[in-house]
């Protein structure tokens, strides 16, 4: 079968929710071998107490995960996404998988050389989180809005889930000798056979569901070449240039460099969004928060609450009246959260551990929910667009005449509204992803801002 045979179906096919429950298998899957180092953080204290490993770790993960993205977005239009997401997914188990043997073949005990070997590691997760994030939410651009909402809401999933056993394994092992260590070993197991499950799920299951051929066969026409692969693994042709299979001014899309500068400010929403959060999260909650009546359990519950709340608000915007559309209401939203910071050094100076559970759990809940309020309005691309940019897209209209006059208010008003075609959905995600990545990566630098004067490194 061709695209264009596939896509030309009278209705959108069926497996919507299908698609949508796998999503986020995918979403908890990019993540939670992440999320596990640092949710067992409290083991990683244990083992390197003066090494500071959950602010390293972050500070490790990354550059390497900010490198790598640099290098996929700036190539985005020439990479096979089947190939990058089933190699993040390897990447993730084999990386996941080796951090277990690393605790197995020391027998739990600290020193320089685990350290580094487990830095190492961290650093693959970062090239990984990379390979995964950045294609799976491009792919998912150019879908519906509900996919890459169950994909974000799998991310924020993998934290809680992880949260949630470490508080049940702690809770079982706490008064047996190695319960930190047993605790650890299982998460690990866990989260190396939930990737597995991940690289079967998208190799064999997505690829093959109705209205994911739909989707991507659609993108295909519009000029996308990264969904050849997947689409050839569903029995589906796409023609290239040399068959006569496209139209020249299909292929036609907008630079990375005028898709970043249309959408400026959603850049500028997720950088901020999460500089703010990893500012915060994790390091500060495990080392400048005191001692309280929780006592170990102190920052555990941090932790979950953070996770449990970024999960249940990722789900707020499904209710349209909740969501937030605005685009100055989203910068005023984000740029709001600095606030954060003050709150979090007087509630850890002054506060009770209940105020800074609650603090906790605000952090998480605006992180979810604007994280999906962004990354589903954005692909929509309704954007303000130069006149050069607009005349490209009208002279594509059949009627001559229509298209004439519209090019002539276009120059006359200077804007208009322009709707973004697959493969520049798919540019558009991997740049978004690129500037969450960048803006954890310098929250991530600025959580060490905390500890300044405080001990030595």
């Amino acid at each position: 079968m061709d695209a264009s045979d596939y896509c030309g179906t009278p209705q959108k096919p069926k497996g919507k929710y299908e698609a949508m429950t796998i999503c986020f298998i995918l979403g908890i899957g990019s993540l939670v071998s992440w999320n596990s180092m640092l949710t067992i953080g409290d083991y990683y204290y244990t083992l390197f107490p003066k090494y500071h490993p959950a602010r390293v770790l972050t500070l490790v993960y990354q550059p390497f995960a900010i490198g790598t993205m640099i290098i996929l977005a700036y190539y985005e239009s020439k990479i096979n996404t089947r190939k990058r997401n089933l190699a993040g997914f390897t990447l993730f188990f084999f990386s996941t998988f080796f951090v277990l043997v690393v605790d197995l073949a020391t027998s739990g005990k600290g020193g320089i050389g685990p350290y580094i070997g487990i830095c190492v590691l961290a650093a693959c997760f970062g090239i990984a989180d990379a390979l995964v994030e950045g294609g799976m939410v491009g792919d998912l651009c150019f879908m519906c809005p509900e996919f890459i909402q169950s994909y974000l809401a799998g991310l924020a999933a993998s934290g809680a889930l992880i949260s949630i056993l470490r508080m049940l394994t702690k809770a079982a092992f706490e008064k047996s000798s190695h319960g930190l260590r047993k605790g650890a070993i299982l998460f690990l197991a866990i989260s190396s056979c939930i990737e597995l499950v991940c690289i079967f799920l998208y190799a064999i299951y997505f690829t093959k569901l109705p209205i994911v051929k739909y989707y991507r066969s659609k993108a295909a026409l519009e000029g996308s070449k990264t969904v050849a692969a997947d689409l050839a693994a569903a029995g589906i042709s796409t023609k290239t240039k040399d068959q006569g299979g496209y139209d020249d001014k299909q292929q036609e899309r907008l630079s990375n460099k005028q898709l970043f500068h249309e959408n400026l400010d959603y850049a500028v929403d997720l950088f901020f969004i999460y500089a703010v959060t990893l500012s915060i999260f994790p390091g500060f909650l495990y080392e400048n928060t005191g001692t309280h009546r929780l006592g170990t359990w102190y920052s555990v519950v941090l932790i979950a609450m953070y996770n449990v709340m970024d999960l249940i608000s990722r789900y707020i915007p499904l209710v349209p009246w909740l969501k937030l559309e605005s685009r100055k209401a989203l910068l005023i939203a984000v740029f709001s959260r600095f606030l954060l910071i003050p709150a979090f050094y007087f509630t850890a100076k002054y506060g009770d551990q209940g105020w800074m559970i609650l603090l906790t759990s605000f952090l998480g809940l605006t992180n979810g929910y604007l994280t999906v309020c962004v990354l589903t309005v954005a692909p929509r691309g309704y954007k303000a667009s130069s006149p050069n940019s607009s005349l490209k897209y009208q002279t594509t209209t059949s009627n001559a005449s229509i298209s004439s006059c519209y090019i002539s208010l276009i120059i006359y008003f200077g804007v208009c509204g322009v709707a973004l075609q697959g493969p520049e959905q798919n540019a558009l995600g991997n740049l978004l992803v690129l500037c969450l990545l960048s803006g954890i990566c310098a929250g991530a630098v600025l959580d060490w801002l905390w500890i300044i004067g405080n001990g030595t490194f």
